[in-house]
């Protein structure tokens, strides 16, 4: 009743703060998180793109299958082993009216491989962006990539001239907390403009009638003229704005709640499974944790606490009662829609607390020790409650763990400033392709574009760097055999904790329809509300 009585204060405040019932053709959406900066090249999160994708095209854009298919490039070739060539869109026009041409490329290319950059990993193999005429670019890589048109998929091109114009020739620094232009204002060419940015309040969209894309089949259909996003961080809040009629659609319903809504009139659930796998990750490289009681040691660089970690989790309990089973229980990387996938590596050591505490004896750690485990609250479907749960799990065991669970802009600038010792990370793999999460998470941070850019646990492995290089430049059963070997060290060195592959629900009123997206990223652009 309580919560009940709360839900109820809070929709009539909420009521109060938001418009009337808008027009049919205005979507009212929304999220537990805000976006922490409006930069193309910045953060490279969900939350982030998940916006700025209805605002900003990439040269090769995505179906809602996520099969590719042409953005601001009509059509792409590797014309040699390592140059793409790139023929471009005519007549596009940036939203505030700069016409779109080769020499916005070179810029966007360049400003996603400069430092401050969190898009790196996209650009990684690129040597040089070179203009062939207003209408053509090719792009020379340092070594043969055989995915670059995935990696292309996910870089927003951006107008040279308004950037340099308002002081945004770099990506915004947001580990440093920089404020620039492009933290709250955008100029894209994509199939909504930004009309007004509240942070953490309220974002409008307004649809943009010279977007290129509405000529397709699949964005003809759409009738929507304008997009009101909230975030609302309360679940219950959420929730009962759906019921009401304030929100028509929520990217993340409660998982508590969903059996409510399958069943509320004039309410539809989707559901399908996200390629995106939910860990735990660690500092390995200090000689010292942070947030330790131990001293003069740091016993997550063992290999034998981490195994015991890992056996003291009981994942089937975490999927039967934290996630109500809505997770694909998993023991490696990626789930089986990314290319290299290998079933015979996806198991888990088992969950076996004896084991467990045998294995804290033998690394000198009889009697435990204490951690902080760092995690978001409100970026993964229950990710608080996830480390809650482990936390528990492993203070029986003698772990003794405490949860410091913050929204996701603050939970993401610590762990990028390694300021961590363990932490809960949820990721998905735009390109589809393992080398991204292999890349990004596991390589040496050794100063190259993408190398080891969300490595923040310092894990180091001159077999899997090796491993690295070799699937950046082959193809075919030998690329396949170094990402299954990968596979195979990664269960064996433990860098992480796999959990679950994410189950993503979404939820709307029954009068909007939108496809499900397996990146949990709503196209609008094949949105439709009658």
């Amino acid at each position: 009743m309580r919560r009940l009585l709360l839900a109820a204060a809070a929709i009539l405040a909420l009521g109060a703060a938001m418009p009337a019932p808008a027009a049919a053709q205005t979507v009212r959406w929304a999220a537990s998180g805000d976006p922490n900066t409006m930069d193309p090249h910045s953060q490279n999160v969900g939350t982030v793109t998940m916006v700025l994708q209805q605002i900003y095209d990439p040269l090769i854009a995505r179906n809602a299958d996520l099969t590719l298919r042409p953005g601001l490039a009509l059509s792409w070739s590797q014309v040699e082993p390592m140059r793409w060539r790139f023929v471009l869109r005519p007549g596009v026009k940036f939203h505030g009216g700069e016409g779109f041409s080769a020499d916005d490329v070179v810029f966007s290319v360049t400003r996603a491989r400069q430092p401050t950059s969190n898009f790196g990993i996209y650009v990684d193999t690129v040597a040089e962006v070179v203009k062939v005429d207003d209408r053509t670019v090719d792009i020379v890589t340092r070594i043969p990539d055989p995915i670059l048109p995935n990696k292309f998929a996910s870089v927003y091109m951006m107008s040279k001239a308004w950037s340099e114009a308002n002081g945004a020739a770099r990506p915004q620094n947001t580990r440093a907390r920089e404020e620039m232009h492009t933290t709250r204002n955008t100029n894209g060419t994509g199939a909504f403009i930004l009309a007004s940015r509240e942070n953490d309040v309220r974002t409008v969209l307004r649809r943009n009638p010279d977007w290129y894309g509405w000529r397709e089949p699949d964005a003809a259909r759409s009738n929507v003229q304008e997009i009101i996003f909230r975030p609302i961080s309360s679940d219950a809040t959420r929730v009962a704005a759906l019921l009401s009629g304030e929100v028509d659609f929520v990217l993340d319903p409660p998982l508590q709640d969903l059996n409510r809504l399958r069943n509320a009139p004039n309410i539809r659930v989707l559901e399908g499974p996200e390629v995106r796998t939910i860990f735990l990750a660690f500092d390995v490289a200090r000689p010292e944790l942070l947030y330790s009681d131990v001293r003069g040691r740091n016993p997550l660089a063992d290999l034998r606490v981490r195994q015991a970690l890992y056996h003291a989790i009981d994942i089937q309990a975490i999927h039967r009662t934290t996630m109500r089973g809505q997770s694909v229980v998993t023991g490696t990387f990626f789930p089986p829609q990314v290319n290299g996938y290998s079933q015979a590596e996806d198991t888990r050591l088992a969950f076996d607390p004896a084991r467990a505490r045998a294995l804290l004896t033998e690394a000198g750690f009889p009697n435990g020790f204490g951690l902080t485990l760092d995690c978001p609250n409100n970026r993964y479907i229950n990710d608080e409650q996830i480390c809650q749960a482990i936390a528990a799990m492993w203070t029986r065991i003698g772990v003794r763990t405490s949860v410091k669970a913050q929204p996701l802009a603050p939970f993401f600038a610590q762990i990028q400033r390694q300021d961590t010792s363990a932490y809960l990370l949820g990721w998905g793999v735009p390109t589809l392709d393992a080398l991204y999460s292999f890349q990004s998470l596991l390589a040496t941070r050794n100063g190259q574009q993408g190398d080891g850019i969300w490595n923040y646990g310092g894990y180091t492995s001159p077999r899997m760097d090796a491993l690295v290089q070799r699937m950046k430049t082959q193809s075919g059963p030998e690329r396949t055999a170094a990402i299954h070997e990968a596979l195979r060290l990664y269960r064996e060195d433990v860098p992480h904790i796999p959990l679950h592959h994410q189950m993503i629900p979404w939820a709307m009123r029954s009068n909007f329809t939108i496809p499900h997206a397996a990146n949990n990223q709503p196209y609008f652009r094949f949105a439709r509300i009658d």
